[in-house]
């Protein structure tokens, strides 16, 4: 597995479990980094976990507007994350290409979701990439 799609699993793995406990996202990739019992946090995750976070508000603005037929609340808990994760990098991470960022997520989402998730995940941050350069030039 590559060092960035290993990044992306950990920061899906952090925002999972601190969505599942209620806890800080910020605190948990805190408690993460800071302990040798799990495996190690890099910066890139730590970026993704921050970025998520700090741009949580219009992320799921944008994930409203695009799920056709779902709200973000509905969404399995797996592929809410995702979606979160690959619109940070569509939209904050310049260096990496829109097409990466939607396989990267349509790959996790066949491993760690349901049937129907890779092709739901495709659509949705599909969607946004269309417009993705106009949304990069308004944030």
């Amino acid at each position: 597995m590559r060092a960035r799609t290993k990044a992306r699993k950990r920061a899906l793995d952090i925002l999972f479990e601190s969505e599942a406990r209620g806890a800080d996202p910020l605190e948990v990739l805190t408690q993460r980094r800071e302990t040798d019992d799990a495996p190690p946090v890099s910066d890139y995750a730590a970026l993704l976990v921050r970025g998520v976070v700090e741009n949580r508000e219009r992320i799921d603005q944008l994930l409203a507007e695009h799920a056709e037929g779902w709200t973000v609340a509905r969404m399995p808990a797996v592929d809410r994350t995702l979606l979160r994760l690959g619109v940070f990098e569509l939209l904050w991470v310049d260096e990496i290409d829109d097409p990466v960022a939607i396989t990267e997520a349509v790959e996790l989402a066949r491993t760690l979701s349901t049937d129907d998730s890779p092709r739901f995940l495709n659509g949705v941050l599909g969607r946004i990439a269309d417009i993705a350069e106009h949304l990069r030039a308004t944030r």
